[in-house]
């Protein structure tokens, strides 16, 4: 029988796969992963090559599953693309490859490009958006001259004022100091964000800060449930 990814009514919103692999090259980067996730928060650790990545990829819609369904709040990723870009953000471990305007303001504005909303509204909506992230001083700064710290929070700030149903977040601190780290992880942790989150991170501190947590090793799912379990079991396996 095939599952019914729809949402029940009262349901919360969820992310679905279903038997779902993915070979790049030679690689089994996912094999035959199956979860559901209601969580507000999700994190995903494992090492590097496990497929965590993959995984985000995927339910971001950027990439095909070679088998199986991904569903993500009752949007099929690979039938329904432009639906799926809708709903999902997508913030990356490197800023630069997300920065595609100019100046700061300007690379704000760029990401509410087709929402119907009038010059004005864009402006006082920027506006709005730049005192939440602490940018306005930067505002008619070059978007390329910000420090790494500038251009990550430059980066969410483009994918939250979208109010995306999803934020996808892959290694969002990986190269920030530890001011610039907190000051990301408090914006993509706020209780009343309104989106689900989903985190793939090697920072465990972060991770434990999230409702729920899956764990990858060699394309499967290897432990999932509270964070603090789940990053022990991490820890455990990391033991020579």
């Amino acid at each position: 029988m095939t599952p019914d990814h729809t949402q029940p009514a009262g349901a919360r919103p969820a992310i679905v796969l279903d038997r779902v692999s993915s070979q790049l090259g030679d690689t089994l980067a996912l094999d035959d992963v199956s979860v559901r996730l209601e969580a507000s928060r999700v994190a995903v650790i494992g090492s590097n090559g496990s497929g965590k990545s993959t995984f985000a990829r995927l339910v971001g819609g950027l990439t095909k599953a070679t088998a199986g369904t991904v569903t993500v709040h009752g949007v099929d990723a690979a039938k329904q693309a432009s639906s799926l870009r809708a709903l999902v953000s997508i913030v990356f471990s490197n800023p630069d490859a997300q920065i595609v305007m100019p100046t700061v303001a300007e690379d704000v504005a760029f990401s509410l490009r087709g929402t119907g909303s009038s010059k004005a509204q864009i402006g006082e909506e920027v506006a709005a958006a730049l005192v939440d992230f602490r940018l306005t001083e930067l505002a008619d700064r070059s978007a390329h001259e910000l420090s790494g710290g500038q251009k990550q929070l430059l980066a969410l700030c483009g994918a939250l004022i979208r109010r995306p149903a999803l934020l996808i977040a892959d290694e969002p601190t990986a190269y920030l100091d530890a001011r610039n780290s907190q000051a990301v992880a408090e914006h993509l942790l706020h209780p009343e964000a309104g989106h689900q989150l989903l985190l793939v991170t090697h920072d465990l501190d972060l991770a434990a800060r999230c409702d729920t947590a899956l764990l990858f090793d060699e394309g499967r799912i290897v432990a999932q449930g509270e964070p603090g379990e789940v990053i022990d079991a991490y820890r455990a396996s990391l033991r020579w």
